[in-house]
């Protein structure tokens, strides 16, 4: 019998660590492909080398004990450029900040997918397009989401109301249209200010 255990034992330690590096590498992937997406004149992406064994060793990432990437941080880095899809490979990450960049292109809604995301920061960006209603859909940990001076436009979707732990929604300074959902009266911290569309019919 315990012959027959052991070679098992090693067959199960092997499928996890392949599991591990699965995950590893497809973090890596989506990484690569925003590090690729975006114009950085002051290299801070420099140590995103993709033959280094994991991105936990890269600059501006934080790994949790397994790890996984858990925050990304490059706010205020002049970067530009746009946000790709397949972001949501990063499926432990819970703080994505990229607040005042000069990123452009509209919010990707893959995003959405992000189920442990507890904070989200675009904020003073020239991001464009409308809120994507997929924030909802699986951001059920998100409490902090800084939107504002963008360019954002359309109306602010009622189902970021849904979202049961947000306590800080800043949408000001956008073109945002129409009448702001009642859902999100019961945001702790809201600000729309400085819509001139907001209380009016979308055009």
């Amino acid at each position: 019998m315990e012959a027959v255990l052991v070679p098992f034992v090693f067959v199960f330690i092997a499928l996890i660590l392949q599991a591990g590096e699965v995950k590893s590498n497809a973090e890596e992937e989506a990484l690569t492909s925003l590090r690729n997406s975006l114009a950085d004149p002051n290299n801070v992406l420099a140590s995103w080398d993709p033959t280094l064994v994991t991105p936990c060793t890269w600059f501006h990432i934080t790994c949790n004990s397994d790890n996984r990437v858990v925050r990304l941080d490059l706010g205020f880095e002049g970067l530009s450029g746009q946000l790709p899809t397949g972001l949501a490979a990063l499926d432990q990450l819970q703080y994505l900040s990229l607040y005042e960049n000069k990123i452009e292109g509209t919010i990707p809604a893959d995003i959405g997918n992000l189920t442990n995301l507890m904070a989200l920061d675009l904020r003073a960006n020239s991001i464009s397009g409308t809120i994507p209603p997929s924030l909802e859909q699986n951001l059920q940990s998100l409490t902090f989401l800084g939107l504002e001076d963008n360019r954002l436009t359309g109306q602010v979707p009622h189902e970021l109301g849904n979202i049961p732990n947000l306590k800080f929604l800043n949408i000001s300074n956008n073109n945002l249209c129409g009448f702001l959902p009642i859902e999100l009266l019961c945001v702790p911290t809201l600000d729309w200010s400085n819509n001139p569309g907001i209380g009016k019919a979308c055009p």
